[in-house]
Formats: structure tokens, C-alpha cells, sequence
């Protein structure tokens, strides 16, 4: 294969995201990235650093768009109308990149110091959407994790083909949010 003059760091990434969301993050190989850019694989090493290099690209990436995304998204926005439009982009996100979503599930910890300001941000973002239920400090990680585990559950199952059944998905979806956000009113109310 020729070498294919210009190849940045964002193409190869891009690519490989392009690639990931296609077939899936599991079925990703710098081979199949190098194919798709019409290069050699050790042409990728300069931009990625190899194999990790590019998974930890990925997660970055991962995390910066969901980031921006859910930022955007709720911006102006409080209480029950913010988790609707987290909720609602969360899964657009996935939707649009279900090869790239898979990167951002773990924790960051442990990261580099990218990766985890990147994570950071979009934690934020969750953040802020529970202060307006006046959640914060340990409440506000336990309404995280219950919310996150909410939407990352029907969102996986859907991505997955786990609801066959002819009901309107959406209208599930609309009625999981609405059972979320009920239950992030009380939460001030129970105790630990």
C-alpha cells in the first residue's frame, strides 16, 4: 500500500471511531484501520501509539463528545427538564455511536491525566443536573450511579435487541425517565 501523505492523529482516530460505531469496538484492529486510510499499520504508531494508544484515543474522544453533547444539551435547563434532555441525549449519543459509547463505561481512574479531565467534564455535567433537585455531595453520587445505571441499562438492552416485544420502545423509554425523575425528587427524602 502506498503510504498516504497527510495522516493525522484525528484522521486515524476518526477513522477508527467511523469504524467502531460500523461493526463494533470489539471488531476494531489497527489493520482494519490502516486499510480503511490506505496505509501500513506501523504508519499508525506515529499517531496512536499502537493498539492501547488508539483505545485510549478512543475513550477520549468518547468522553469529549459526550461531554459536549450533554453540556449543550442541558444548558438553561433544570430539575426534571434537564434529566429529560441528559436522557434524551445520552441516547442520541449512543444511537449515533454505538461503537464509540462502549469505550466511555469504565471509570477513568486510573487514567491518563486526559482521559480523566475528560471524564471529569462530563461527570460535571451530571452534577449539575442533580444540584437542581438540590442533590450534592454522597447523595448526589448515589442519584449519579442510580441514574446512569437507569439509562446505560435501557440503552444497552435496546442497543442490543433486547426488547422484541411490539410496544413502542420510545414510549418505555419516556416512561423510564419519568419514573428516573420522579424518584430524584424524593431522594432528599430517604435516608441512607
Amino acid at each position: 500500500m502506498p503510504h498516504r501523505a497527510g495522516l493525522t492523529t484525528e484522521a486515524v482516530v476518526e477513522a477508527a471511531s467511523r469504524l467502531a460505531d460500523k461493526d463494533g469496538l470489539d471488531q476494531l484492529t489497527l489493520a482494519r484501520v490502516a486499510q480503511e486510510l490506505g496505509v501500513r499499520p506501523p504508519s499508525l504508531y506515529e499517531h496512536v501509539g499502537g493498539w492501547e494508544g488508539l483505545q485510549k484515543a478512543l475513550r477520549l474522544r468518547g468522553f469529549r463528545l459526550m461531554a459536549d453533547r450533554s453540556r449543550r444539551a442541558t444548558m438553561g435547563r433544570s430539575g426534571d427538564d434537564a434529566v429529560r434532555a441528559l436522557a434524551s441525549e445520552l441516547r442520541g449519543f449512543v444511537r449515533a455511536h454505538p461503537g464509540l459509547y462502549p469505550a466511555t463505561v469504565k471509570s477513568a481512574e486510573g487514567d491518563t491525566p486526559e482521559i480523566q479531565e475528560a471524564a471529569r467534564e462530563l461527570l460535571e455535567v451530571y452534577l449539575a443536573v442533580l444540584q437542581g433537585y438540590g442533590l450534592r455531595a454522597k447523595q448526589a453520587i448515589h442519584a449519579l450511579r442510580y441514574l446512569r445505571s437507569a439509562l446505560h441499562g435501557f440503552i444497552s438492552l435496546e442497543l442490543q435487541g433486547g426488547f422484541g416485544m411490539p410496544e413502542d420502545v420510545d414510549t418505555s423509554y419516556r416512561r423510564l425517565i419519568s419514573a428516573v425523575t420522579f424518584d430524584l425528587r424524593q431522594w432528599k427524602r430517604t435516608k441512607e
